[in-house]
């Protein structure tokens, strides 16, 4: 099964283009949301989260409180690292147990044609590009992304502090092999999404062509 890594900052489209592709026939997968369901009450992880970060991360069954969470440990670089140290390897392992059986380890493969995994923080997830096929990035400038974020409710503070600890649009595009413009909502963008779709021999009922 082909998989396409996806890549970009905040508000710059990315779920909106992984639904896109999803509905044309691929498996999505947010790794915020498979992050999230390593958060099990009682669990390893989550009590290695709650030592690093404090215990009244957690409420009171167990669970942990994701804005709490997320209020620590994207304060600052060195908070994210502790983070990533904690949940990146059951992140890829997850990954993979989800990506291979597809590819690899079973003899009947679904009508699945290709993955769109989308990739929040990509500095710490490099490691496990490995397991891409493409890599590519939703781009707008900051302005326009800072304009969608307060439009969606994101205090102007949140999202400028967010934004510091992302990475570059040049470093996101160096990561990637091709970019995707979502800068000015005019169709452009769907139709390079549907080109993409036909070049890589998907059509839009999600089934390869032979």
């Amino acid at each position: 099964m082909f998989t396409l890594f996806l890549l970009g900052n905040i508000a710059s489209g990315k779920s909106y283009v992984a639904r896109y592709l999803e509905r044309a026939g691929g498996l999505r997968i947010d790794l915020d949301q498979m992050a999230k369901g390593l958060y099990q009450p009682g669990s390893a992880v989550v009590a290695e989260l709650a030592d690093c970060f404090g215990w009244d991360i957690l409420d009171e069954t167990g669970g942990v409180v994701t804005a709490r969470l997320a209020s620590r440990a994207f304060a600052d670089d060195e908070q994210t690292a502790k983070l990533n140290d904690i949940v990146h390897p059951l992140l890829v392992e997850r990954l993979v147990d989800r990506l291979l059986p597809y590819g690899c380890c079973v003899a009947t493969q679904p009508n699945v044609p290709f993955a769109v995994v989308e990739v929040s923080a990509p500095a710490s997830f490099l490691d496990a590009f490995s397991l891409a096929d493409e890599v590519a990035t939703v781009w707008a400038p900051l302005d326009v992304r800072r304009g969608r974020a307060i439009a969606r409710g994101m205090a102007p503070d949140d999202f400028e502090r967010r934004a510091a600890l992302q990475p570059s649009d040049e470093q996101l595009k160096a990561w990637s092999s091709i970019v995707f413009d979502n800068a000015v909502a005019d169709g452009r963008l769907e139709a390079a999404l549907d080109e993409w779709l036909a070049c890589h021999g998907f059509d839009r009922a999600g089934e390869a062509d032979d």
